[in-house]
Parts: structure tokens; sequence; C-alpha cells
């Protein structure tokens, strides 16, 4: 056991020599350190929102489990959400942790958190999301080529609408592109313009795409998945990485990287730092530009 002081708080990082992806020889040390070097352009994404995690206490081989409620032995200092609910008359509360800071993410990544899944909204704006997600995921017979075409389809698409929307690798086979929006509109209408725009797909190009639920209707297509967009879901971080071979990584992507065909285990935890260091933040836009979208709202109403 190590002990680091962060932003004034003592930290106890652990078994900092046990391996989380043991064929690339990537221990927890190595996993902790790269959050360090991204921590300047992740934490802006994870700033007053919700988090789960994913935790992998014996690296990617080994159990994971979903964590929404922290821990009873989380820090005093770590900035929580509690989310209130009622089921037949009895009060259930959610404690969410907030990862604000250096200290808080730091502690995250202590508990083998390998993914980090944050909210679509706020805290001070919960209810009203400020991003519109596309989740293109490949379903069996399907794969990335596949979810790359959709996805410039959808660009084209966007660009007739004048809409703006920012793609990232998901870290496995799929695309996420992120369309920022006024934190104004609810995530009923947020989730209907994103189905509004999935079904056009959809109806383009049918051989490829689908917006089916039921699993057994999506082989060999593309899983249009617009409901997604649901107060309490959540779609992996930009820069987070995946519990896959390679320790890739959900990464922001320029539309040009997509059209000259990037290939989706091209970023890892190894090579990410480096390539902040090259091109800066390609997802910025996501949290500088606040589109309105009043009137697809109207066309769906």
């Amino acid at each position: 056991m190590s002990i680091v002081v962060v932003e004034g708080e003592k930290l106890k990082l652990s078994n900092l020599s046990k391996k989380m992806w043991p064929d690339e020889n990537i221990t927890k040390a190595e996993f902790i350190n790269y959050y360090v070097k991204i921590a300047p352009f992740l934490l802006p994404y994870l700033k007053d929102r919700p988090v789960v995690f994913t935790r992998y206490p014996d690296g990617i081989k080994g159990k994971a489990f979903y964590q929404k409620n922290i821990p009873d032995y989380a820090p005093e200092w770590l900035k929580t959400y509690d989310e209130v609910s009622f089921n037949n008359g009895r009060k259930k509360i959610i404690r969410y942790a907030v990862l604000n800071d250096l200290k808080s993410l730091l502690w995250a990544a202590n508990q083998a958190s390998l993914e980090i899944h944050p909210w679509l909204s706020r805290i001070e704006t919960i209810d009203y999301p400020d991003f519109a997600v596309f989740d293109l995921d490949p379903m069996e017979n399907t794969g990335f080529e596949d979810a790359r075409q959709l996805a410039l389809a959808l660009k084209n698409i966007f660009d007739m609408e004048g809409i703006k929307g920012f793609p990232k690798t998901s870290g496995a086979t799929g695309i996420q592109i992120f369309v920022p929006v006024k934190p104004q509109y609810t995530y009923n209408e947020v989730r209907n313009f994103v189905e509004f725009f999935c079904r056009v797909l959809e109806k383009t190009f049918p051989e490829k795409s689908t917006t089916k639920r039921n699993v057994k209707n999506r082989e060999g297509k593309v899983y249009l998945d617009y409901l997604q967009n649901v107060k309490g879901k959540t779609l992996i971080a930009p820069y987070s990485p995946r519990p896959l071979p390679g320790a890739p990584v959900s990464a922001p992507v320029t539309w040009e990287e997509l059209e000259k065909g990037v290939l989706p285990d091209a970023f890892n935890i190894r090579n990410m730092p480096e390539r902040l260091k090259k091109v800066g933040d390609l997802f910025q836009g996501v949290l500088k530009e606040k589109q309105k979208i009043d009137k697809w709202i109207e066309k769906i109403f």
C-alpha cells in the first residue's frame, strides 16, 4: 500500500502491482497513472454529474460488478448526489459519487473502476440533459466498419439540418455521437429528438441498421439505441478505458478520421496521453456548444 497526498487529502493506494490487463502487463499502478495524466481532459466531462462505475478488483479477467451506490468506506470529502425514489411507499436512496477533482478520480481508480459512466445531465439541471446521444452499437455479424458508415451518413443528415455532432469510439466496436443541447429540454424531448433521426437512418439504410428492441431481430445490423437518452442511463466517458484486450479507451475522433477509416482499437491507455498532447481535446465542443432543438421537437410533437 502507498499513501499519497492529493489536493490536501490522504489517499491509500492499494495492490499497485496487481495486473489489471494481464496480457499487456498493465498494473494497477499504471492504470492509476493513466488517470493522473488524462485528468485535465476527463474531469470536465464528469463535473457535477452522478457517475456509475464498473469495477474489476482482480483485473479484466476476474469478476466485475456495476456500482451505483458508493461504498460505506468512501471518504467524507467525496462529493455525492442522492437520488430519492419511492416504490410502494418505500423510500429508496441511491448515493452516487460525483468526481469533480483529481483526488476523487484517483479514489475511484483505486477501487479498480476501469470504466466510468457519467449521467447525461448535471446535478443543477438533473432533469434536463445537456447531451443528446446517438449510440451506434454493432450486433452479431456486424462490426465497427458498419457503425462507421452509418455515423458518416448521420453526419450528412446533421450537416443538412445544421446540427453539430461530436463522435467518439466506444472503446469496443461501436461509435457514439454526442449532440450538445441547451439543458432546457426534458429527457423525453431529447429522446424523441434522437429517435426521430435514428428512424430516418433506419429507413434510409434498412439493411444495415435497426431500432428494434428485440435482440433476435438485430442480427446483422447496427442497433441505433436512442433509448440511452433516459434519466439515470449512462454512457462510457470519453477517455475512459475498457476491460478489453489491448486496454482500449473511448476516444474522441474527428469526422475526417472517421472518413479515413480510423480503427476502434487504435487508442489505448498507453498512447492516449501522447495523442492528447498532439491534438488536444477533440470533444470539447460538446461542452462549449449549446444547441436549441425546438424546431425538431415541434415537428415530432
